[in-house]
């Protein structure tokens, strides 16, 4: 069972600097006048994780500056409060865009210190688009079925290839979609979520959001700054960066970041057999991957296939073990199985199908301008690429359809805000997924936000994930809102990250009962 993690860290609380606290009675949330909590009706929908879960469903405007006009629906869950000290809603979301939030809010309620959770009902819901809520998109259905061409354009007949594919699933969301792309994108989903708040009959709410999430929190706190009471966001995006810069920011960290896990293979060689010197190891994952553009492993695992069962080691160092071993079978003895296994677990599109890459590229490309001249993508990523081969092309054929995107795009929200109570923020100084100075931008642009920093960590989405450091500065924040003030530099507190993983004790240990529970749930690519 998780503790109460601010008696565990209190030495940190300290070192960072003052705390303040808000008293919960202070701003408890009132009901909102005349709000439409009657529409919602609540149902059990209970897992066996998360037996409590309820689920509902939400009718909002596809357009919201057309409230009568054509209606969309939002699936909704929620795990009620159960202590007389009620704090409001607690709205959490995964990020993506694209990712589902039924689970999280399970995920959070269960996390969460008992006291804690009890005085909020945590609210998941499905953006507009996504999963349940419909109409869910699914634009070309088997995109990223095996194999694809490999994702390095070293001549022209890939590089078409590539492009040809890219601009077909542009042209099919255009064809499926027409009339709902122009309203998938994140300022429509912080009017729903403004939405999701006046039928819960409250005045204001609490949020927290992981990854995409965060950007989704900061513009709807844009939006709505007289209705936020508390702000939460884990690994931030950059919101100066949104979006085609922030891809390209990705690539660096993530090399850094997979060239982190080779090294942890090297470190680990008694285990591996690949080599103690990290360069060697890298060397050998290379050639892997020169190996299977020729000849893909098991008919699934192409060079293409191959950096997306990788990449997930970007955001979580508990999937390397499992990598590692599928890396190790294939060089030492030529054994394909455990790397079709790492594939079809860390890889292979999900049971959600092209659901979730539908709305990512929907939101992603709606929200802010992109480049129409290919040239522009081909000389930008064959620059990053000269300094971080890992996933520089791979990224960029996952965001080509933003080139012929169907529908014009918006201008980025500036989410400066002097207007807000006062938000915490968290951000690992390693992470890939959203690197960490976006998090310190974040935190001069939302004015009186703390931050707090994994020192050392490379994990994208690090509260609730076992560091009893970061868990209890959030505890402490959904119970009174108290934020720690540091006294000079860039964080406000910092927490040590939690250590690397070691190696698998059976060779036997199967990747599907790898990682953690959030981990799971987060939506990877932001």
């Amino acid at each position: 069972m998780r503790q109460r993690a601010a008696v565990l860290c209190g030495a940190a609380v300290i070192a960072a600097g003052s705390v303040t606290a808000v008293p919960a009675e202070a701003n408890a949330p009132r009901p909102a006048p005349g709000a439409p909590a009657a529409d919602l009706h609540w149902k059990k929908c209970a897992t066996e994780d998360y037996p409590t879960l309820q689920c509902a469903s939400l009718d909002v405007p596809l357009d919201h500056a057309r409230p009568q006009g054509r209606q969309i629906t939002l699936a909704l869950s929620r795990v009620p409060h159960t202590a007389e000290a009620y704090q409001g809603p607690l709205l959490v979301n995964p990020g993506g865009p694209g990712g589902s939030g039924l689970t999280l809010a399970g995920f959070v309620a269960s996390s969460l210190p008992a006291d804690v959770a009890a005085r909020y009902d945590v609210i998941g819901f499905d953006p507009r688009g996504v999963g349940k809520s419909a109409p869910a998109l699914d634009c070309l259905p088997g995109h990223f079925a095996p194999v694809r061409p490999d994702s390095l354009p070293d001549t022209p007949e890939v590089e078409q290839a590539n492009l040809t594919r890219a601009k077909s699933f542009a042209d099919a969301c255009g064809d499926k979609y027409a009339d709902v792309l122009p309203y998938i994108d994140t300022v429509s989903a912080a009017r729903d979520v403004d939405a999701i708040r006046a039928a819960l009959g409250s005045e204001q709410l609490n949020y927290f959001g992981y990854s995409y999430g965060t950007y989704l929190g900061a513009v709807y706190a844009k939006l709505y700054p007289q209705r936020v009471r508390r702000l939460v966001l884990d690994s931030v995006v950059g919101p100066e960066d949104v979006w085609y810069d922030a891809n390209l920011n990705q690539d660096l960290a993530f090399n850094d970041r997979h060239r982190a896990f080779l090294a942890w293979i090297a470190e680990h060689d008694a285990a591996y057999g690949l080599g103690t010197d990290p360069e060697r190891v890298e060397a050998a994952w290379y050639a892997m991957r020169a190996a299977l553009a020729k000849q893909p492993a098991g008919g699934k695992v192409g060079a293409a296939e191959l950096e997306d069962t990788y990449m997930p080691g970007g955001y979580y160092n508990g999937y390397w073990p499992y990598l590692a071993e599928a890396f190790a079978a294939y060089v030492d003895d030529e054994d394909t199985g455990p790397l079709v296994e790492a594939y079809e677990d860390f890889g292979a599109p999900d049971a959600s199908g092209g659901n979730g890459y539908s709305v990512y590229t929907a939101v992603q490309c709606r929200d802010a301008a992109w480049p129409r001249d290919w040239d522009r993508w081909r000389d930008d990523n064959w620059g990053l690429y000269e300094k971080a081969p890992f996933m520089v092309w791979n990224n960029a054929w996952y965001n080509a359809p933003c080139a012929f995107w169907p529908t014009k795009s918006r201008q980025p929200v500036d989410v400066a805000n002097d207007d807000l109570p006062p938000a915490l923020l968290f951000q690992a100084t390693g992470d890939a997924a959203t690197p960490y100075e976006g998090g310190v931008t974040a935190h001069r642009l939302l004015g009186g936000s703390a931050l707090v920093a994994e020192e050392g960590g490379g994990n994208h989405g690090i509260t609730l994930s076992g560091n009893d450091c970061l868990d209890g500065y959030l505890a402490a924040y959904l119970t009174d809102g108290a934020v720690p003030h540091g006294e000079g530099g860039e964080a406000d507190a910092v927490c040590p990250a939690l250590p690397d993983p070691k190696p698998l004790e059976s060779k036997a240990a199967s990747s599907s009962s790898r990682g953690s529970a959030l981990h799971g749930l987060l939506g990877f690519r932001g």
